[in-house]
């Protein structure tokens, strides 16, 4: 392995210490969000002091300035000195992504992160393992029953749903426009408890973040339930986050793998698990789309 890094990065580990300190600036993020530090400098409409913030905040000046200082470091705050006072401002990533009231927030996602993803992760050591999710053990609540942790509480399941409607706020255009679906007249977003109860008949089924949640054995059983309720020339549209056939990769979808081992039954998977899994429930010409961002589209025809 030591021949392909460089020589600066065997002289000082640069990237590895990055890496290393990568929860911080994600924790570092999340407790900003908490705390409202973003909405408070939007709404603002001028750059603040620490103390000003740590006031409006209900914060110590101290933590506040340090938690700004780390914001500023890795840009996500801009901050210019004035005879010697640091004055902090948004910048217009913070402004689009982080703060509550933009179209565009991420704020519900990373709330989500901070307070359910977070302390799941704290026990991937057991669930590397033990090869199952750590639900029981973070949250005392069956790990058989993964939505049932999800949904333990009404607040839960709106964190849950804000998580969900901020990844399709910024990836479901990608998504929509993957492939031409015009040909296709009615159309269902499966959703809720679709192994057990009916499947209306359509032309065009949307399982967006779906499979990647549960074993083999439930995925070929919904998609046969797909494909016998979808009408003729219909198809399915699959959103999930596509890792690459040689498992070098992408790096979020890898992540993004090991959270679905700390959180639920399934994983990640490359484009070929997608065509067997659809072929075998009887679905064709499968087409697979690459983003380039978090999520890609497959679409199979029946």
């Amino acid at each position: 392995m030591a021949e392909h890094l460089s020589q600066s990065e065997l002289d000082y580990p640069f990237k590895l210490m990055e890496y290393l300190n990568g929860f911080r600036i994600s924790k570092a993020i999340f407790s900003a969000c908490e705390l409202g530090v973003f909405d408070l400098l939007l709404e603002s409409q001028k750059p603040l002091t620490a103390g000003e913030v740590a006031q409006k905040l209900g914060t110590s000046g101290d933590g506040i300035e340090r938690l700004l200082d780390l914001l500023v470091a890795i840009e996500i705050l801009e901050v210019e000195l004035m005879q010697g006072t640091a004055y902090y401002n948004s910048t217009d990533v913070a402004n689009l992504y982080l703060a509550k009231s933009s179209p565009k927030s991420l704020h519900s996602l990373i709330i989500y992160h901070s307070q359910t993803t977070y302390p799941l992760w704290n026990n991937l050591v057991d669930a590397v393992r033990e090869g199952k999710n750590q639900n029981e053990k973070t949250f005392g609540l069956p790990s058989e029953e993964i939505f049932s942790a999800i949904y333990r509480s009404e607040e839960e399941m709106l964190k849950f749903m804000g998580l969900m409607n901020s990844t399709w706020v910024i990836d479901g255009h990608d998504i929509a426009t993957a492939f031409d679906l015009s040909c296709f007249k009615s159309i269902i977003d499966l959703g809720g408890n679709f192994f057990d109860g009916e499947i209306p008949s359509a032309d065009l089924y949307i399982l967006a973040r779906i499979i990647h949640d549960w074993k083999d054995d439930k995925n070929v059983k919904l998609l046969k339930k797909i494909h016998s309720a979808c009408n003729k020339g219909g198809g399915v549209l699959i959103a999930e986050a596509l890792l690459f056939e040689n498992r070098r990769g992408p790096t979020m979808v890898q992540t993004f793998s090991l959270n679905m081992l700390v959180q639920t039954e399934g994983k990640e998977h490359p484009p070929s698990y997608y065509t067997h899994l659809l072929t075998e429930a009887g679905f064709r010409d499968v087409q697979v789309y690459r983003t380039g961002k978090s999520y890609d589209a497959i679409l199979a025809l029946k």
